[in-house]
């Protein structure tokens, strides 16, 4: 007989995961506590721009003309636990208020809503971002509460997904990691992952500490690399050298690699910055603590290049005050391909600006709506060009594909003063200087 399979939380985790379990062949049944997002669900769209996801939904939500009909959504635990032999638990863990550490309520919330409907076999999977150890501790909760004991088993199977590529990654991942303690629990999650395994993926089957730290210690070397790249841009600025031509250089390393070594403002988002600090507070926990004193280097390199951007941004201005100045912002969320303003280096820019006194215009092709409502205060306009018109330095702060193919020329006839400070090392110097802009980069000659 099939498997069946549920998904509970259907943020952005939740909502990719079970659409591609559908795509993968499997009944689906998502659940949530909040009804909006259900209702949302079921006419196929989704909270968050993530690319082909929609497509993907639509594809398979009941009721929907055409689709598969694999994917259902509930509100009821009960009806998830009736209905299902693999539960993923795909809840959020935000950074906790004041702290380092990670708020587990919504795990903690999902197992013991869960746990009291089982009755029969079940292998419950986590899936969302934990300190080492939970694993242990929610095993214990789901045989203690569960009617069916020691028949409902705990898998853990961390995420990967990278905004923007979330279908893709989830769909055919570049590993599959898997916290189990028996063949069955094996055995089930093989059988969930048959077509990406029979693509070539690895499975790495591990214990249960060891697959919560996977996705952790991964987030925790992207970051130690992209501010390796802007400590080396800050030695550059000091002494002249260029961090673009430093990177393509020890990139041609294959031990060091290419990506992730493009010098700017740092990471932000919803998972680097809060996973490298929930990894520090729970190593404090573990009294393993001086292993990772680095990672509080790491985070404070990338907090320190925002305001390095806006210090260069008042140089490029002639120096002294913001006040009278009109600063266009081509960038609001995070990276590209998202419209994730969660910890945007580029909003926090812009933000900082503007408390000094400068009139700050900001543009993003998807993170507009995000961004009013953190930052109501700043300025936006529906267009590059709209942005840039009557400003007297252009700041580009995510990398999107649109800001890289704008005509420098068009923009240098609309804009004050032509000064465009490239956030993200992303744009062309030569263009730009060619249509007679200033152009000005973080670790970067001036000419």
């Amino acid at each position: 007989m099939a498997l069946k399979i549920t998904v509970i939380g259907t943020g952005y985790l939740g909502a990719t995961h079970a659409a591609a379990m559908a795509e993968l062949g499997f009944e689906v049944l998502g659940l949530d506590v909040v009804p909006e997002k259900i209702e949302m669900l079921q006419r196929g769209e989704v909270p968050m721009y993530e690319p082909g996801l929609e497509e993907l939904l639509r594809k398979h939500v009941a009721g929907i003309e055409g689709s598969s009909g694999r994917l259902r959504f509930t509100m009821d635990f009960a009806e998830a636990a009736a209905f299902g032999d693999v539960h993923f638990v795909c809840v959020n863990t935000p950074q906790k208020h004041g702290e380092y550490a990670c708020d587990m309520s919504y795990v903690d919330a999902a197992f013991a809503s869960l746990a009291p409907h089982l009755t029969g076999p079940a292998l419950v999977v986590g899936k969302s971002t934990v300190p080492v150890g939970s694993a242990d501790r929610l095993a214990r909760t789901l045989t203690e509460l569960a009617p069916a004991g020691e028949e409902v088993e705990l898998a853990w199977n961390p995420e990967f997904l990278r905004e923007g590529f979330a279908v893709q990654d989830t769909l055919h991942p570049d590993r599959i990691v898997a916290g189990i303690r028996s063949e069955r629990a094996e055995k089930l999650l093989r059988e969930v992952y048959a077509t990406p395994l029979s693509e070539g993926t690895p499975f790495v089957v591990t214990d249960f500490p060891t697959a919560e730290l996977v996705k952790t210690a991964a987030n925790s070397f992207l970051a130690t690399k992209i501010s390796f790249i802007n400590a080396m841009a800050e030695v550059c600025e000091a002494g002249g050298g260029d961090v673009v031509k430093l990177a393509e250089a020890i990139g041609h390393d294959d031990r060091i690699g290419k990506k992730f070594l493009r010098a700017g403002i740092g990471f932000g988002g919803g998972c680097l910055p809060k996973d490298i600090r929930a990894f520090m507070a729970r190593a404090g926990e573990l009294g393993a603590d001086q292993a990772l004193t680095f990672l509080r280097e790491i985070d404070s390199i990338n907090m320190r290049r925002r305001g390095q951007m806006v210090e260069m941004t008042r140089e490029a201005l002639g120096g002294s005050s913001f006040l009278g100045k009109r600063i266009a912002v081509l960038g609001a969320t995070f990276k590209p391909d998202s419209d994730d303003v969660r910890d945007s280096p580029a909003l926090n820019v812009a933000g900082q600006i503007h408390l000094q006194g400068g009139q700050v215009t900001v543009y993003d092709p998807k993170g507009m709506e995000n961004a009013r409502r953190l930052f109501p205060t700043l300025g936006y306009a529906e267009t590059a060009v709209d942005a840039v018109r009557g400003a007297h330095a252009v700041l580009h702060l995510t990398e999107w594909r649109e800001f890289r193919e704008l005509d420098p020329a068009a923009l240098g006839e609309v804009a004050t003063d032509r000064v465009v400070l490239d956030g993200r090392n992303a744009l062309d110097p030569a263009v730009w200087r060619a249509a007679g802009w200033t152009y000005r980069a973080m670790g970067r000659p001036t000419a």
